[in-house]
């Protein structure tokens, strides 16, 4: 039987602020909708890219470096609530970020999900998205996106800056 490891303490200080809202219920309002709807601030709320009908930024409490949500403006709770332009658009997205990340951040793998519903996961279960999070040998393994544990080595705002270099076809506003 192998020797267990030490438990080491993993820090993650940006995810209080995301914790301390929802223990104190601040964060009520969708912040999907809240980022969608801004006519400005596209850096602050780390948008990549807007299309006419989703758009793609970077997860303020990030599993892994370049962790992307891909979402349509409009709050539905499921796939099928979805006009047929917003699904194709919205899966249009998910293959543009995973071409930006691979060009901006060369990645060796990828997680990609969508979770429907509390019981699923997720924690803003009223506008669907996806999550695109890039992987690496040796990052991690898959617990961190099941087990809310995780080290991101990249500040937000530059990886932010170089995925929208990378990104193909439609860009955000300014």
């Amino acid at each position: 039987m192998a020797a267990r490891m030490a438990k080491r303490p993993l820090w993650a200080p940006w995810r209080i602020e995301y914790l301390r809202r929802l223990q104190d219920g601040e964060d009520d309002e969708c912040f999907l909708c809240r980022n969608a709807s801004a006519k400005t601030g596209d850096d602050q709320h780390f948008v990549i890219a807007r299309g006419r009908w989703c758009y793609a930024l970077l997860n303020r409490y990030p599993y892994n470096s370049g962790h992307l949500l891909i979402a349509p403006y409009r709050h539905l709770g499921d796939l099928p609530a979805l006009r047929p332009s917003e699904r194709h658009e919205l899966f249009d997205f998910v293959t543009s970020a995973e071409i930006a990340l691979r060009s901006a951040l060369d990645p060796q793998g990828f997680n990609l999900g969508c979770n429907i519903g509390g019981v699923a996961g997720a924690a803003l279960e009223g506008h669907v998205h996806f999550h695109l999070v890039p992987r690496w040998s040796g990052d991690t393994n898959f617990m961190p996106v099941v087990a809310d544990v995780g080290c991101v080595p990249q500040a937000l705002a530059e990886t932010a800056a170089l995925l929208r270099r990378h990104w193909p076809g439609p860009k955000r506003r300014k």
